[in-house]
């Protein structure tokens, strides 16, 4: 399979919306960490394709009080994938992670 070639406008737009997601993510762990957003809150953005594709271990990470070794923790607990993003969570898991950490 070839990769497709980009003008440089193409790139430059491509590097913009790949930026623009980043400061998006950034600020919804910035307003989980701050308290603005509540765990609830965050994973009923995971229709947003932006949102939808943080890391259910990074959320996790980015809870006061939760660092990494917590986030592998519960992720082995309640049977999440380590590379579950968070439009992939089921109904399930979805709820067992609010019941945990809600």
């Amino acid at each position: 399979m070839a990769i497709p070639q980009l003008t440089p406008e193409e790139r430059q737009a491509a590097l913009e919306k790949a930026k623009a997601a980043r400061i998006k993510r950034a600020q919804v762990r910035d307003d989980l960490k701050s308290g603005k957003l509540t765990l609830e809150k965050v994973l009923e953005m995971k229709d947003d394709p932006v949102v939808g594709r943080m890391k259910v271990s990074t959320l996790i990470e980015t809870m006061p009080g939760y660092g990494k070794a917590k986030a592998e923790k519960i992720m082995k607990e309640l049977q999440i994938a380590e590379s579950r993003r968070l439009r992939g969570l089921g109904e399930r898991q979805q709820a067992a992670l609010l019941e945990r950490l809600g």
